[in-house]
């Protein structure tokens, strides 16, 4: 039973553990790192394709955005997970693949333009994208799996986004049972739509995020709707358009939610039938898979509307784009509008066009709703950047930047502690991961000293023996350095077909001898075709 740290440890994205049990490769998360990390990440510690399982907790891309990059390289087993998440990755994935493509394309472009030779290539294809959907199975909350031998899980609704779940794990090996829950991202407290996040009652051991281990989100609950109303009032007045970078899946549903609010309650006035543009393919997609689970994962306030007839996330005015085309009109427009677009931190999509023609117009707001990890563009203009370059040019930054304060799908410090309370016995020991360097020391250090938890905060490369209790190695902090890419392209896909050719010959050894002897051939004379 050994559970291995190997990425968000230290840093809030690229989520991922790994579980050795039953004779099984477990992941937990194989999630994309996003913006500035300062660690290092190890190696998985298996090929990609002697992974049996990935258990999943939620859809956000740093907890999934690797699992095409894992297909690529030659898993075939299962990416177990609720059944809201099985649908919202079924956009996602694709979506995220689709503008690394769109990337690698716009620089290869540059790249001839300057004379550049080596091109660039995306992390993963379409293709990847859709290997790793075909290999995702939905589950139920609250339903006990039998994963496999000696392993159950289970998923608990943890509210922080649609479908988002904790993951209960019981391991049994040699007579002995463990039980490791893994928190995923804790949600928020009374967060429109969906629910507050369930309680789990027992557990040996726990691996709990710290996104916002070191503060506190205001006691008085914030009231967004006249907030937000307020931002696009005065930004209407002024002749101005309301930017609003937003995760596709989550926040863009939250902020249709409060503006059917405000539409309903005619708070904007004298421009009673403002329009709002829903930038985002994936958006709108995901916007669907919301109204199809409405009465699994919505919460009390949400499904009163919904029997009273009532759409909480639809209304007179709103505009969904999908084509390229309708983006660039958006721009071409005249008339004051909120425009909601991703990507949520300003990294990438159709949000960095609107930025580019937007953030240069004193009349207009950026409105930042969502955290916005270092590094990434929405940080760098949340820190005062006096201009920055989109596409390849300087733009000045002269429009209005507004944060909704509190907006938050992230447990603050006491939402994580109540949460980790919610258990009926202190677990032996609580794992702090997936918070930036002194987050997960500070707030190891406060669940240690003032609650009484026996905590640990790993660095990625770090393992633990779950069946002994015992830590098996410590590792220690390294600095990140730029990554070589030593193969790219066609051949990349070579090799790794190679590598996934070796795992599936380990995976054989025990296999009767006049099977291997079959396949010894088939190897050898594919291997006689291409050798020359």
């Amino acid at each position: 039973m050994k559970l291995m740290f190997i990425g968000a440890d230290h840093e809030v994205t690229g989520s991922c553990h790994y579980l050795e049990a039953c004779g099984k490769h477990i992941l937990v998360d194989y999630g994309m790192e996003q913006g500035q990390n300062y660690f290092e990440n190890v190696e998985l510690p298996v090929q990609e394709a002697l992974i049996d399982y990935v258990l999943l907790t939620h859809a956000h891309v740093d907890h999934s955005g690797l699992l095409p990059l894992l297909y690529a390289k030659g898993f075939r087993g299962q990416i177990v997970t609720t059944e809201a998440t099985a649908d919202l990755c079924s956009i996602m994935l694709r979506d995220c693949a689709h503008i690394q493509m769109q990337e690698a394309e716009w620089k290869n472009r540059k790249a001839k333009r300057s004379s550049q030779v080596q091109p660039a290539v995306p992390l993963y294809t379409l293709e990847d994208a859709d290997g790793a959907i075909k290999r995702l199975v939905g589950c139920a909350y609250g339903e006990e799996i039998d994963l496999c031998e000696g392993i159950k899980i289970r998923f608990t609704d943890i509210g922080h986004l649609l479908g988002s779940a904790s993951i209960e794990i019981w391991i049994t090996e040699t007579d002995v049972t463990k039980k490791i829950v893994f928190s995923g991202d804790v949600g928020n407290l009374n967060q429109p739509l969906i629910k507050d996040p369930a309680y789990t009652k027992d557990a040996d051991y726990v691996v709990m995020e710290s996104t916002y281990g070191d503060r506190i989100h205001s006691d008085k609950k914030p009231d967004y709707v006249k907030e937000l109303a307020e931002i696009i009032q005065t930004t209407f007045d002024q002749g101005g358009n309301v930017v609003i970078p937003s995760f596709a899946v989550g926040r863009t549903q939250e902020m249709l939610y409060f503006i059917r609010q405000i539409k309903e309650e005619g708070l904007v006035k004298g421009h009673d039938k403002f329009p709002v543009y829903v930038d985002s393919p994936l958006a709108v997609e995901a916007t669907e898979i919301f109204n199809r689970n409405i009465d699994n994962c919505f919460d009390e306030e949400a499904m009163e509307l919904v029997r009273k007839g009532i759409n909480p996330i639809r209304f007179p005015g709103l505009k969904l784009t999908i084509t390229g085309e309708e983006s660039k009109m958006i721009n071409f427009d005249n008339e004051p509008k909120v425009i909601i677009s991703a990507s949520g931190m300003c990294e990438a999509g159709r949000i960095r066009h609107h930025l580019k023609h937007n953030l240069w117009r004193p009349e207009c707001t950026i409105l930042f709703v969502g955290y916005q990890a270092v590094g990434t563009l929405g940080r760098v203009l949340l820190e005062g950047a006096e201009s920055v370059r989109l596409f390849g040019e300087p733009v000045e930054v002269r429009a209005q930047l507004k944060t909704l304060e509190g907006m938050s799908g992230h447990a603050d410090m006491n939402g994580l502690i109540s949460w980790l309370q919610g258990f009926e016995e202190k677990p032996r020991r609580v794992f702090i991961v997936h918070g930036e360097d002194a987050v997960c020391k500070s707030f190891a250090q406060r669940l240690k000293v003032e609650y009484g938890y026996r905590t640990y905060a790993p660095y990625s490369g770090t393992e633990f023996d779950l069946s002994t209790d015992r830590l098996l190695f410590e590792a220690s902090p390294v600095p990140i350095k730029k990554k070589v890419v030593v193969v790219t392209g066609v051949y990349a896909r070579l090799v790794d077909a190679g590598k996934r050719l070796m795992a599936v010959i380990e995976k054989n050894h025990f296999g009767a001898n006049k099977d291997l002897a079959k396949f010894a051939d088939q190897i050898n004379a594919l291997c006689d075709k291409w050798d020359r």
